[in-house]
């Protein structure tokens, strides 16, 4: 018996999620944490983590380190992502976090994020021919998969915390502003050649402002007390894009009450949904598929293989 403990250190979050994987190899989830530190924080073009984002990352970390020490057999695998990978002192960051909390960071590509984010998906949702989208605070990856293997992935340096912060989409949002946001945004998906294969092709998506997405739609549309799982959850696009446009209409305190926004997302969920609405427009897509699970269930199942072809 062991307990595999993934912490999942991103741009806005950072999340742990503990499984138990029994003698005879039963998986129970027994955590499942997050907390909002928001660490790319006023990083700025220097790329550079700053002091108070730190202080609040490390408070978190602890916090985690607190359950997981207390159990049995921990397997810990700490992963950051865009926020560590793009930031001009990592060294210093990681280094800190070894010495106050004995911890260590794999700080892993956006590629190999991209993979653990196709192995979440394509476990638990019956999908083989599809595009997966996951966009983070600094980064968003996509995947196309054909015949449930991987046939082309990539890492895109922005995400909602970028986005927001380098075109003003944080508070009341002006024409101009969303225009340079979504130019910005354009240019990049423009340079991925293999998007023209993923032409009305499944979309799936996971990532902070993607869910978002899905939880004002459910709460728009069922009862708080009979909301459907979110993991599986489909929303046509013209849905999709009438909840955004409500979004870029209101200022932050507006969207800091609409029913199934965290209040922390309120200033980069227009900017962290802008990437989405350019893929469903672009790929010509009617409707989405909405993922719970992504890198750290990716993790889990990566862990499992390996472990296996060892045996």
């Amino acid at each position: 018996m062991e307990n595999y403990v993934v912490i999942d250190l991103g741009s806005n979050s950072v999340r742990l999620r503990i499984t138990n994987i029994s003698d005879d190899g039963t998986l129970t989830v027994t955590h499942q944490l997050k907390e909002y530190v928001r660490l790319s924080e006023n990083m700025g073009q220097e790329k550079t983590l700053k002091q108070e984002p730190i202080k609040r990352t490390l408070q978190a970390l602890k916090s985690f380190k607190d359950i997981y020490s207390k159990l049995e057999n921990p397997n810990v695998n700490a992963i950051a992502t865009a926020a560590v990978r793009q930031a001009a002192n990592q060294k210093d960051f990681l280094d800190l976090v070894k010495k106050k909390l004995d911890l260590e960071f794999n700080v892993i590509t956006g590629e190999r994020e991209a993979y653990l984010d196709f192995l979440g998906v394509t476990k638990t949702l019956p999908v083989k021919d599809c595009l997966i989208m996951d966009t983070g605070g600094a980064s968003t990856e996509l995947i196309l998969a054909k015949n449930g293997q991987v046939q082309n992935l990539i890492s895109l340096p922005f995400g909602s915390v970028t986005i927001s912060a380098a075109h003003h989409l944080d508070d009341k949002i002006s024409a101009r502003h969303l225009f340079d946001a979504m130019t910005s945004v354009e240019k990049e998906l423009t340079n991925v050649d293999w998007l023209t294969e993923a032409h009305k092709i499944p979309l799936i998506c996971l990532g902070g402002s993607n869910r978002t997405l899905a939880k004002i739609a459910r709460r728009r549309e069922f009862q708080a007390a009979n909301l459907p799982e979110l993991h599986g959850y489909r929303l046509p696009s013209d849905k999709a894009f009438e909840i955004v446009g409500d979004l870029i209409d209101m200022d932050k305190k507006q969207r800091e009450s609409v029913p199934g926004l965290a209040k922390s997302r309120a200033d980069v969920v227009v900017g962290g949904l802008t990437p989405l609405v350019l893929i469903l427009r672009t790929c010509h897509i009617d409707e989405i598929l909405f993922s719970n699970h992504g890198l750290r269930e990716g993790s889990l199942f990566d862990y499992l293989e390996n472990k296996k072809q060892l045996s």
